[in-house]
């Protein structure tokens, strides 16, 4: 008997300190059209918040309630936010995902967002409306984790986004992309690769430290490789999994995957060094004369010193993420009872939809 009344006590305790130390997250998203040129060569219109591109990052801990208030004053688009990676397990009403989930926001119109996040780990959010993300209206959404495994592991963090970019606007893209003169569905190929949804990064730190670099990459469409010059990665989270850590020297990215990576700096300042976005120029069905597929960074130790050009790779070798083991030990299943056997296939409707 006082094993029960100690044990139900102890749990009511816990429920109890769990409550106080979570917290009530609230963000105020004033939708507009802005101007930007994140790549230096093209002024477009770009869909922004509070009057702001890029946009602010959503930040929460491990048992938070999140509010966002939403309103869209686009005035030509509807538009709606969904939280990507989120399970939102209770509450799918707030997932975003227009047509499917909720009606899309119209013009002039807002909508809050409620909900209570249990995961920890890199996200990030994005209209699930009209195709429109990639205008700009995609952004971080970090979940802290005061208990997370690696947390005595470093000193700092870090995000660190990678994007394509289109000069042309998605209106305007994607009826061209779906429509019978592109009878093989061939996408529309970016002007530009970002990182942190500009170019000629410079991430400033400091010798000797351990930094926790949360990797995102929000494109559209196309997959990048990512390296450090002279630098190794030891990945330890990936789509919100911890992982069992391990060393790579690149990596690779589809659109909409997240990493989470350790990089140990040198005890030397005398020397900066260039990282590097680089867009899978496999997955255009042609490349464009004149096009950059890298987007370049710079680990920054002394901001006196030069900024060095990344060298030219001829091969990729990114790490083989098939092999990445979770860190919570669960084991295979070993035995099922019934195996059903899924077959996809990619096909083309004549008219550029597969």
């Amino acid at each position: 008997m006082w094993f029960a009344v100690s044990f139900s006590t102890a749990t009511i305790l816990f429920s109890l300190v769990s409550l106080a130390c979570s917290a009530t997250v609230t963000y105020d998203f004033n939708i507009t059209w802005v101007i930007s040129n994140p790549d230096g060569a093209y002024e477009r219109s770009t869909i922004g918040i509070n009057g702001q591109w890029p946009l602010p990052a959503i930040r929460a801990t491990v048992g938070d309630q999140v509010i966002v208030n939403v309103m869209n004053q686009l005035g030509n688009e509807t538009t709606s936010l969904h939280f990507h990676g989120i399970y939102l397990n209770g509450s799918p009403e707030m997932d975003g995902t227009a047509g499917v989930s909720q009606c899309a926001i119209p013009p002039g119109a807002s909508f809050t967002y409620d909900f209570k996040v249990e995961q920890p780990g890199t996200y990030w959010y994005h209209s699930h409306a009209i195709g429109q993300y990639p205008d700009g209206l995609r952004g971080p959404f970090i979940v802290h984790d005061p208990a997370s495994p690696f947390v005595d592991m470093y000193d700092e963090e870090i995000v660190l986004t990678l994007s394509d970019w289109y000069h042309e606007s998605m209106a305007v893209l994607i009826p061209s992309f779906l429509n019978i003169a592109n009878p093989t569905g061939a996408e529309p190929i970016p002007d530009a690769a970002l990182l942190n949804d500009a170019q000629n990064v410079s991430v400033s730190v400091e010798p000797g430290k351990t930094y926790m670099i949360r990797i995102i990459n929000m494109g559209a469409f196309v997959g990048q490789y990512l390296w450090f010059e002279d630098h190794s990665m030891s990945i330890i989270e990936v789509d919100g999994i911890y992982t069992e850590p391990v060393e790579t020297e690149m990596l690779y990215l589809s659109a909409a995957q997240r990493y989470s990576i350790l990089l140990t700096t040198k005890n030397d300042t005398s020397s900066n060094f260039a990282f590097v976005g680089s867009m899978d120029q496999d997955m255009f069905d042609h490349v464009p004369p004149g096009l950059n597929p890298n987007a370049t960074g710079w680990l920054v130790y002394d901001k006196s010193e030069e900024l060095p050009p990344p060298a030219l790779l001829g091969n990729f070798y990114p790490f083989d993420d098939f092999t990445i083991v979770p860190h919570d030990g669960q084991a295979l299943f070993e035995n099922v009872d019934h195996s059903i056997t899924l077959n996809f296939m990619m096909g083309n409707l004549g008219d550029g939809a597969n």
